[in-house]
Formats: C-alpha cells, sequence, structure tokens
C-alpha cells in the first residue's frame, strides 16, 4: 500500500481516511436513504433492486453484505431465506440498520462491526459476499478484495455495486455540474453537512474506472470476472468467482 491514499480529493495517509470516513458515516447514518437520494436522485433504489437479483441469494446459504450497516441490501435479499451477516466498520450505521429491520419486523439477520480489511470470519465460510456503494470508501481496496477472497468458499460469488465513470456522451457533463454543486447544497438543506457530501462525491471521482477495478478484482484471485455498466456506466456492478 502507498503512504498516502484519497480522501476526496486529497491525498492523505491511511489512517487518517480511514478516521474521515468513519466521521463522515457517523454523521450521515441518520439520513442515508436522504444521502443516496441526493447522490442518484432515487435511482439507487432501483439499481440495488438490479444487484440482488443478480447475486441470486438462495435458501441455506450463507452471505456476508459488508458496508452494508443500514440494511438496503439485506432487507432485499432476506425473503430468498439465506442467512445473511451484515457487516459494517461504523457502529452508527449498524444501529440505524437494526432500528429499521425492526421497524420492517425482518428477524434474523446476523448484524456486526467489522473492518473489511481484516475479516474475523474464518476461511471458505460464505458462498456469497456482497459490497453496495462501500467499496470506494474503503481505505486500502486490494486488501478488502483478498479478504471477500479468502472467507469465500470455493465456488463462492462476489457482487460489488458502485459508482464509476458515465462513458454516455453529454450526460457525464451533467451529472458532474450536478453532483458537485448541488448535491453538497443538499446535504447542507437536508442533513446540516455538506462536506460529508462534497466528499462523497469526490469519491466517486477519485475511484478506478471500470477496467482498472475489474483487474484489481482479479489480481485478488477472482475469475470470470465481469462488468455490468448502468446508466452508461454511472453506476456498476462488477462480480467475480472463487474457483
Amino acid at each position: 500500500m502507498t503512504d498516502t491514499v484519497s480522501f476526496g480529493y486529497e491525498d492523505v495517509a491511511p489512517e487518517e481516511k480511514t478516521r474521515r470516513v468513519g466521521e463522515v458515516f457517523s454523521s450521515v447514518a441518520a439520513k442515508y436513504d436522504l444521502m443516496n437520494d441526493a447522490m442518484s436522485g432515487g435511482l439507487h433504489r432501483l439499481w440495488k433492486d438490479k444487484f440482488v437479483r443478480r447475486v441470486k441469494p438462495r435458501a441455506g446459504e450463507h452471505i456476508l453484505d459488508m458496508a452494508g450497516g443500514t440494511g438496503d441490501i439485506a432487507f432485499r435479499m432476506a425473503p430468498s431465506g439465506a442467512a445473511i451477516t451484515v457487516a459494517d466498520i461504523n457502529p452508527e450505521m449498524l444501529a440505524v440498520g437494526v432500528e429499521r429491520a425492526a421497524e420492517r419486523g425482518i428477524d434474523g439477520l446476523v448484524w456486526s462491526e467489522a473492518n473489511a480489511e481484516t475479516l474475523q470470519w474464518p476461511d471458505k465460510f460464505f458462498d456469497a459476499y456482497t459490497i453496495a456503494f462501500g467499496i470506494r470508501n474503503v481505505t486500502d481496496i486490494p486488501k478488502a478484495l483478498r479478504e471477500a477472497h479468502r472467507v469465500l468458499k470455493r465456488g463462492g460469488r462476489l457482487y460489488v455495486l458502485e459508482f464509476s465513470t458515465t462513458q454516455w456522451p453529454g450526460f457525464a457533463e451533467v451529472y458532474d455540474a450536478y453532483s458537485h454543486k448541488l448535491v453538497p447544497k443538499l446535504g447542507q438543506m437536508l442533513a446540516g453537512d455538506a462536506d460529508s457530501y462534497r466528499y462523497l462525491i469526490e469519491s466517486i471521482r477519485r475511484f478506478p474506472p471500470m477496467p482498472e477495478f475489474e483487474r484489481m478484482i482479479r489480481e485478488a484471485g477472482f475469475t470470470q470476472t465481469k462488468v455490468e455498466p448502468l446508466l452508461g456506466g454511472l453506476v456498476a456492478i462488477h462480480s467475480g468467482w472463487k474457483i
């Protein structure tokens, strides 16, 4: 790992990013849906539905939903009957998820505080590993991908939903203007926190392009990797298998 990593448009020490990302998500935890609505125009709900259809959770499987604290992905997978562990490094995010699960009457989920870079589960433990809109906030992404590979069984599958860079002519410029100029203002108006929303937008711009991130997944040991761009690549579903 390099001496510095990106925190939005800044380059900071790894431990500094970990601390500051934690502060961001502690700040926005209670306004998670508003945050995602502001960043996606509400489309994140449809993207998450499609993401879970790609995962195809099944009864009897053990699935780790990493960085899934508020439960959005786990709630969508729960009807499948799979045994789902929701993990997040941020206890405030997990607290929101536990409360939301109780409100929805969703039982049986396991909630666990965990760092994606140093997972506490043994080798070959899970059938699937999911992470939605969380990988770009990890301090050491290659290390987190290697950990995902380690805890998956042979034949296990990785699914990553993350913002990327749209390749549609004209749309990239429109979204860039919207995200940089309007999203922080919405963050201030809706959550009283423009800076956290500004970081989240900047973190998208610093995230590797689709081909580079796919290469990182392969280098972590996954095979049969695939990228499914949505809205021309504004968001992408990445997947890979452990064999």
